[in-house]
C-alpha cells in the first residue's frame, strides 16, 4: 500500500495509475471509500476481492457532475428534481442504467440499477473529474468489518491482509460519521432505501 498524505497527492498521477486499473482509498464526505475506474473490468474484480464482498451486491459510483451522470443513467424528471436539489452531496440515487454503456460488471444491479452520486467532497471530485469515467466508491473496509471514518483504522484493517488497496489518500479523520441517504428514483414518486444526513422533502 502506497499511503500518500493529502497535501502531497499529485491528481495527474493518482489518474493514470486508476486508468491503469490501480485501487484507491480516498477521502469522501461520508466514509472513505475504496475505488477504481469503474469502467474497468479487472480494477472492479480487485475491489470485490480486496473488500471480500459478495459479487451479487453491486457498488455504487461517483459521478463528476450531471453531465456525466447523464451519461450511464436514465433521466427522468423526478431525477432532475433531486439533482438540482441535492448535488453535489452525500444523497446516493438508485436509477436504471442506460443500455450500451461501459460500465463494468458489479456496478450494475441485476435489475438494471446503478446507485451513484455526485459528490461534494473536492479530492473526490477531482479525481473523478479527471478520470472522465465513473469512479467505484464502496466504503474501504473488509466486507464484515465497519465503515472506517479515520485512515489509521484503513491502515490497520489491511496491513496483514494478502490483497491491498494499491494507494491510500491520508486525509486524517473525517468529520462526519453519517452515511449518505439512499434513494430509488425508478418509480414515479422517490423511495427512500437508507436515511442518512438528507432528508428527502
Amino acid at each position: 500500500m502506497l499511503v500518500v498524505p493529502q497535501d502531497s497527492i499529485d491528481i495527474a498521477n493518482i489518474v493514470n495509475a486508476l486508468k491503469q486499473g490501480k485501487t484507491l482509498v480516498y477521502p469522501t464526505e461520508t466514509v472513505y471509500g475504496l475505488g477504481c475506474d469503474a469502467t474497468n473490468q479487472m480494477a472492479v474484480d480487485r475491489v470485490f476481492q480486496i473488500k471480500q464482498r459478495q459479487r451479487e451486491k453491486a457498488v455504487l459510483v461517483l459521478m463528476a457532475d450531471i453531465v456525466m451522470a447523464r451519461r450511464y443513467a436514465e433521466w427522468s424528471p423526478l431525477l432532475e428534481r433531486m439533482a438540482g436539489r441535492y448535488w453535489p452531496g452525500p444523497l446516493t440515487v438508485v436509477a436504471r442504467v442506460k443500455s450500451g454503456t461501459d460500465l463494468a460488471k458489479g456496478t450494475i444491479e441485476k435489475d438494471g440499477t446503478i446507485a451513484f452520486r455526485v459528490t461534494s467532497h473536492p479530492i473526490a471530485h477531482e479525481i473523478t473529474a479527471a478520470l472522465g469515467t465513473p469512479l467505484v466508491s464502496t466504503s474501504a473496509n473488509i466486507a464484515t468489518m465497519k465503515s472506517p471514518y479515520d485512515i489509521k483504522e484503513v491502515t490497520h484493517m489491511f496491513e496483514t491482509e494478502p490483497l491491498q488497496p494499491d494507494m491510500i489518500i491520508d486525509a486524517g479523520a473525517l468529520l462526519d460519521d453519517s452515511p449518505s441517504t439512499i434513494v430509488s428514483v425508478v418509480g414515479r414518486e422517490p423511495t427512500v432505501l437508507r436515511q442518512g444526513d438528507i432528508v428527502i422533502e
